[in-house]
């Protein structure tokens, strides 16, 4: 918009209504918003113009607040959504890792149980082994005494419980 043009004009007002508009203002001209005027309390034409501008003005306010409302509403319910499917999210996966600790406590009771029967087993040995070492000594003993025995001199005189 050009200094020189009367705003008022734009509007669809007759230049002879703004014969109460000073010329000689500094702000002639330069008025960026057409609502606005200098005298107050007047009822003219223009003001009433721009009193309807005034309501379509609130009118497209209005529009814009519920607008933004509408916006905000449809925020609140993408991010209601968004923190629902975060929290579902976060079940599945608290579920699926009390899933793994259920199997790996299954697992280390199995492993647990094998380990007691591998102890066992390991016992039994162990003992079974000490039994062998002993009946070893014990028959290497007696073949060393019947060694003894078949070199001793008196080793041809047979008991007469050995004749047969």
């Amino acid at each position: 918009m050009q200094p020189s043009t009367n705003i008022f004009s734009l509007h669809g007002c007759p230049p002879s209504y703004l014969s109460h508009i000073p010329t000689s203002s500094p702000f002639f001209g330069q008025n960026p918003n057409p609502f606005f005027s200098f005298e107050t309390g007047v009822n003219t034409p223009q003001f009433m113009s721009l009193s309807s501008n005034n309501s379509t003005s609130d009118e497209a306010e209005e529009n814009h607040k519920e607008i933004i409302n509408e916006r905000k509403q449809k925020r609140k319910i993408s991010n209601r959504e968004s923190a629902r499917r975060s929290r579902m999210r976060k079940q599945r996966q608290v579920d699926e890792l009390w899933s793994q600790v259920m199997w790996l406590r299954n697992e280390n009771h199995q492993l647990l149980r094998k380990l007691n029967c591998v102890l066992e087993s390991q016992e039994k040995v162990i003992e079974e082994n000490v039994q062998l070492k002993e009946e070893t000594t014990e028959l290497k003993q007696m073949i060393s005494d019947m060694q003894l025995q078949n070199q001793s001199p008196f080793s041809c005189i047979r008991d007469d419980d050995d004749v047969v």
